[in-house]
């Protein structure tokens, strides 16, 4: 909890006045003790659910008097959660599953083809609980997604050459080989061994 910016902000001050800085971040300082004490009042249990760990927080809060604006309750939020798979679904105010940012992903739909119908038969199987972003429009047509071309240079420049045979690698190895010892022998003195 320490070290989220909007904690550390409550004890921070843009005063010019030594005098009124220094009160200010001794009243800062106060109010982030006593969100410490109110977090050290938290039940120790494991919360599987967003909502019932903030009414549990709301309810801490309260009995120590304290009222915590939206910051301090996402810096409260992020330092004390972790992503969990078998935790319920966090969901927005109006109950809509809120995107987890670390699931993001996009897909290169061929030109022509109904976005739809590719992320019914490409993405669902694999991802039940995936969504398409709607918010995304393209700024040039105004439909979902943004239009783009993509070129495989590989595709259409590519021109295969076989490796060389194994005796004319072998014979360069050799070589090397026989440079590195002549090398050696030049800084420290003769090798016992020669590779042959």
């Amino acid at each position: 909890m320490k070290d989220e910016t909007a904690f550390q902000n409550i004890a921070a001050s843009k005063k010019k006045n030594p005098k009124e800085k220094a009160a200010e971040e001794a009243e800062g300082q106060k109010e982030q003790a006593a969100i410490l004490t109110m977090l050290g009042t938290l039940p120790s249990a494991l919360f599987k659910n967003r909502d019932d760990f903030e009414a549990a927080l709301d309810k801490a809060a309260k009995a120590k008097g304290l009222k915590l604006p939206a910051p301090i309750r996402k810096a409260i939020l992020g330092a004390l959660s972790e992503r969990d798979e078998t935790a319920e679904i966090c969901r927005d105010k109006d109950g809509n599953p809120e995107p987890d940012p670390g699931l993001r992903d996009t897909e290169n739909v061929p030109l022509k083809e109904d976005i739809q119908a590719y992320f019914d038969r490409e993405v669902k199987p694999h991802v039940p609980d995936a969504w398409i972003n709607t918010a995304i429009v393209d700024h040039k047509d105004g439909k979902v997604g943004k239009v783009g071309y993509e070129i495989n240079f590989n595709r259409y420049f590519y021109k295969y050459q076989p490796p060389r045979p194994l005796n004319e690698i072998e014979a360069d190895i050799k070589l090397i080989e026989k440079d590195i010892v002549q090398m050696l022998k030049e800084a420290t003195g003769p090798l016992s061994e020669e590779p042959k």
